[in-house]
């Protein structure tokens, strides 16, 4: 039951991404060489600020039912949806990741008032970054898991999608040990900073 953490994840930056979430697109948006320059400026003061960190968690479930996932030490989750998505896993990976406490604090001040269009890029840039964090961690898994036989599924489920309540985030941000590397949660089980997630995704037999 202890998690694998990653003091520094090496992720890729997702330029395409942070431009989609900007909302540029390739198609039909229209943007100056000024303007690029000065987006791919605040991009890089983003990259400067983050510190991508995680952890992770392998743990054998039962499915019970349509609705019931049970985890080790009596720890459980309650989601259809969550279940049918793990219907053919035995085992699941718990991650989660944070761009850090930095990049949030500028981002609060640019938007406050300071320089608006930098704290938007610096936001699309560091909610780009931590789900390529997520991503990151599933590629080691999936190579680590080569040689059992198994990989993970396709894609991963987050606390507040559907029927799988938010409140599982604070089970998750447990026994991830997120305060560990500074992410704490709040009574609403928001994480802080706020750019820090967290997601499950199943362990499968390779076809």
């Amino acid at each position: 039951m202890t998690p694998l953490f990653f003091e520094s994840i090496p992720v890729t930056l997702p330029r395409p991404a942070i431009y989609r979430r900007l909302g540029y697109r390739k198609e039909s948006t229209r943007i100056s060489p000024g303007q690029r320059q000065e987006v791919e400026g605040y991009i890089a003061d983003a990259v400067a600020m983050l510190q991508l960190k995680g952890s992770s968690l392998r743990l054998p479930i039962e499915v019970e039912g349509s609705a019931l996932i049970s985890l080790p030490e009596g720890n459980a989750f309650v989601s259809r949806k969550l279940a049918r998505f793990l219907k053919d896993a035995r085992e699941i990976i718990l991650m989660g990741a944070t761009a850090g406490t930095t990049i949030m604090e500028a981002i609060q001040a640019d938007i406050g008032g300071r320089n608006v269009t930098r704290g938007v890029v610096l936001d699309a840039t560091a909610s780009e970054v931590v789900d390529a964090g997520l991503d990151w961690i599933m590629g080691y898994f999936r190579q680590s898991l080569r040689r059992e036989g198994k990989t993970l599924l396709n894609s991963r489920f987050s606390s507040g999608y559907g029927d799988f309540a938010l409140e599982n985030q604070r089970l998750i941000h447990r026994l991830l040990q997120m305060d560990s590397f500074n992410v704490t949660i709040t009574e609403s089980c928001l994480l802080v900073p706020e750019k820090s997630v967290t997601a499950v995704t199943g362990i499968i037999t390779s076809v």
